[in-house]
C-alpha cells in the first residue's frame, strides 16, 4: 500500500504542475500550443508510472491487474477532463490539420511541443525513480537502463495491431467529437484503456506517436526505425484511412469525396419540370 501511495502522490504533483502551466497560458491565446506540451507531460509522465506498477508492482508491490487497469482508466479519464482543450496526442492535432481545422504552423508547433513534453517527462520520471521511495521504485531504478520493451511481436505485426487499434480509436473519435463532454471523454477513456488492455502482448495499443516516444522508444530490443514504422507510421495510416472511411475524402488534400455519393440538398418542383417540357 505504500508504494501505491507513492505513487498517486507522484500522479498528483504532476497533474497539478501541467493544470498550473495550462492556467497560466489561458491569457496568452497565441502559445497555445504550449497547452499541448503541458497535456503531454502529464499524460505520459502519469503512464510511465503506471507501466512500472505492470512491470513491477504485481510482485513487488502486491498490486494485480484489476489495480493497473483502473489506474489507467482514472488517468485517462483525469487527463480527458483537465485538458479538454489539448489532447497530447500528434495524430489528433494532424487530423484537425488534415479536415482544415488547424493552420500549419500551429501543427508543426504542437506536435514539437507534445515530444518535448513526452521528454520532459522522462527525465521527471527518472528523477523520481532514483529517490526510490519504495521497493517497486527502487528495482525499477535498476531496471530503467535496460527497460523492457512494450513492443512484444514482430514490427510487421505490430504494425498491422497498432494501425488497426488507431482506426478503431479514430473512428470512435470522430464520431463522438460533437458529443458533449460528459459523453464523449469517459467513452474515450474507455476505449483507450479496452484497447491497451487488450493489445498488451502485442503493442500496448498507445495509438498516440509521442507517448510511444516516451514509453518505449528508449528500450532496447528493436531500433528507433522499427520502433517509429510500428508507432508512429501505424498510427498516422489508422487516423488518414479513419478520416477517409469517415468523410469520405481528407479535406487538406482534395475536395472531391470518394467514397460516398453526395445527393443534391435541392429538389426542383414537379410543376416547373412540366413548364419547362411544354416550352
Amino acid at each position: 500500500m505504500s508504494g501505491l501511495n507513492a505513487s498517486l502522490g507522484y500522479f498528483l504533483a504532476v497533474v497539478v504542475f501541467a493544470v498550473s502551466l495550462q492556467t497560466l497560458l489561458r491569457k496568452w491565446p497565441r502559445f497555445g500550443f504550449v497547452s499541448e506540451f503541458a497535456s503531454s507531460f502529464m499524460l505520459v509522465a502519469c503512464r510511465l508510472e503506471v507501466q512500472t506498477i505492470v512491470e513491477v508492482g504485481e510482485w513487488a508491490g502486491g498490486l494485480g491487474p484489476d489495480v493497473t487497469v483502473t489506474m489507467l482508466f482514472v488517468l485517462l479519464l483525469t487527463h480527458g477532463v483537465l485538458c479538454a482543450g489539448a489532447s497530447g496526442n500528434p495524430s489528433l492535432v494532424v487530423q484537425r490539420f488534415l479536415q482544415l481545422d488547424a493552420p500549419t504552423l500551429h501543427t508543426v508547433l504542437a506536435v514539437a511541443a507534445h515530444f518535448a513534453g513526452a521528454h520532459l517527462a522522462l527525465l521527471a520520471a527518472g528523477y523520481y525513480w532514483r529517490l526510490e521511495l519504495t521497493d517497486m521504485h527502487m528495482i525499477k531504478n535498476l531496471m530503467s537502463a535496460s527497460c523492457s520493451t512494450s513492443l512484444l511481436v514482430p514490427v510487421l505485426q505490430g504494425f498491422v495491431t497498432e494501425c488497426a487499434c488507431a482506426l478503431v480509436f479514430h473512428l470512435i473519435q470522430l464520431n463522438l467529437r460533437h458529443r458533449s463532454a460528459l459523453i464523449r471523454v469517459p467513452l474515450t477513456a474507455v476505449v483507450l484503456t479496452f484497447l491497451s488492455h487488450t493489445a498488451r502482448g502485442y503493442t500496448s495499443a498507445f495509438i498516440n506517436p509521442s507517448l510511444a516516444y516516451g514509453l518505449t522508444f528508449h528500450c532496447p530490443g528493436f531500433t528507433v526505425t522499427e520502433y517509429a514504422v510500428v508507432y508512429w507510421l501505424s498510427s498516422l495510416t489508422g487516423m488518414i484511412l479513419a478520416l477517409l472511411l469517415y468523410m469520405g475524402h481528407i479535406p487538406r488534400l482534395f475536395a472531391k469525396n470518394l467514397l460516398y455519393f453526395q445527393k443534391t440538398r435541392f429538389r426542383v418542383p414537379k410543376g416547373d419540370k412540366a413548364e419547362k417540357k411544354k416550352i
